[in-house]
């Protein structure tokens, strides 16, 4: 049996995450980066329905808790790419177990069908 002060600290980080995480698109965007550096329309064309203004969104804010990096390339016209940085790959391991617990779970819920 947990305490109270045991509970606390299982769900804050795990909140933390959800948060970083969390939303329609943060994962999608990162699992498209997980197969390799891509520009915006590419990650426009793999995530099928996401808005320009929502991926630029979601791109900042992923950037800003360092999961993703954004490089610039003097080219004409400018050339902008986006990868998972080191610290983003840390979620591999965990995307893998939403992946695969995810099939689990369709696989029990299609069963019943």
């Amino acid at each position: 049996m947990y305490t109270k002060g045991e509970c606390t600290e299982f769900i804050r980080p795990v909140r933390d995450v959800l948060e970083i995480i969390s939303g329609k698109w943060k994962l999608p965007i990162l699992i498209a980066l997980a197969f390799g550096n891509k520009r915006f329309k590419e990650l426009e064309r793999d995530i099928t329905g996401i808005t320009p203004k929502m991926l630029s969104k979601e791109l900042r804010d992923l950037e800003m808790n360092e999961l993703v990096k954004r490089t610039v390339y003097d080219t004409i016209p400018v050339t902008v790419e986006y990868s998972l940085t080191d610290y983003g790959k840390t979620l591999d391991d965990v995307i893998a177990a939403l992946r695969d617990w995810g099939k689990k779970h369709r696989h029990k819920l299609f069963k019943k069908v």
